[in-house]
């Protein structure tokens, strides 16, 4: 074989390589599921791994186990909102987060299953501009409150103060009949679901569990592991005796305040997150 052979057989492979990663780069672009260029912007990168850290954080924190789900308002499109595809919470990783239209339709067309309840998340983002993050779970200490009548999950211990003067409860029955299997697997319940949480920090839906929302993914989560915790220490101060819950005006201080915390939480988590991760 002369030089010249050697050298374009040499040619052919470097082109061989040069394919082989620009087709495995785009196919790592699409298993992301967000419909950008070659490149994401910063402010995506950035709230695609706070996501995922959102997602490990619930469930070391005991508010979602195999099912529940978190979801941020897309950074660069207030329309659009970023959500894991169907999976474990504890086991997202930035590859499998996609991207959502409002109506709860994946923009990348053809990629993995997504959560049933993913039109909770696009009918709040679409009612609620002040939202940029939903957590839907099923912490236990919550599901009891959903369905026992007159007894309102309310705050009364400093760190819940944002629930403010009662959770609202959300009665599928009203609009899905008598013989729904209790998701919100469609944009009407998921319409219904946003006018139930009308202007709070959280619903509670009989029979199913919660969901809560906030400005930030850390403020959201600060929200769902403390509705989880209020939810059992109200639980067990009932069974002491009639409870001194706060008062409207504690709410609002107590909000103010801890609301200046939130980051303090948030990186003791993550590190006990990061500590015991089972993601891949």
């Amino acid at each position: 074989m002369t030089f010249r052979e050697k050298a374009g057989q040499f040619r052919g492979f470097l082109r061989g390589i040069v394919w082989v990663h620009t087709i495995a780069r785009k196919r790592s672009i699409v298993c992301k599921g967000v419909a950008m260029p070659d490149k994401l912007t910063e402010a995506v990168s950035s709230a695609i791994r706070e996501l995922v850290d959102a997602n490990h954080i619930l469930f070391d924190q005991g508010v979602v186990d195999g099912f529940g789900h978190v979801s941020a308002r897309h950074p660069d499109r207030a329309d659009r909102f970023l959500l894991a595809r169907s999976m474990a919470p504890a086991l997202v990783t930035e590859t499998d987060v996609l991207e959502f239209d409002l109506e709860g339709n994946p923009v990348e067309k053809g990629g993995p299953a997504a959560y049933l309840e993913r039109f909770i998340h696009g009918e709040i983002y679409r009612k609620r501009p002040d939202v940029n993050a939903v957590v839907h779970s099923h912490s236990p200490s919550v599901v009891p409150f959903g369905v026992v009548a007159g007894t309102k999950l309310r705050p009364m211990f400093h760190m819940c103060g944002f629930l403010g003067a009662g959770t609202p409860v959300f009665e599928i029955r009203d609009f899905a009949g008598n013989g729904s299997d209790l998701l919100i697997s469609n944009n009407h319940l998921g319409a219904a679901l946003a006018q139930s949480l009308g202007k709070g920090p959280a619903v509670l839906m009989r029979g199913h569990g919660s969901t809560v929302v906030g400005s930030s993914l850390r403020q959201v989560v600060f929200r769902a592991v403390y509705t989880e915790v209020g939810a059992r220490l109200q639980a067990e101060a009932m069974r002491l005796g009639p409870v001194t819950y706060l008062t409207e005006e504690e709410t609002v201080a107590t909000t103010n305040t801890i609301g200046t915390q939130i980051d303090r939480a948030w990186f003791l988590w993550l590190k006990a997150a990061q500590k015991r991760s089972m993601a891949g």
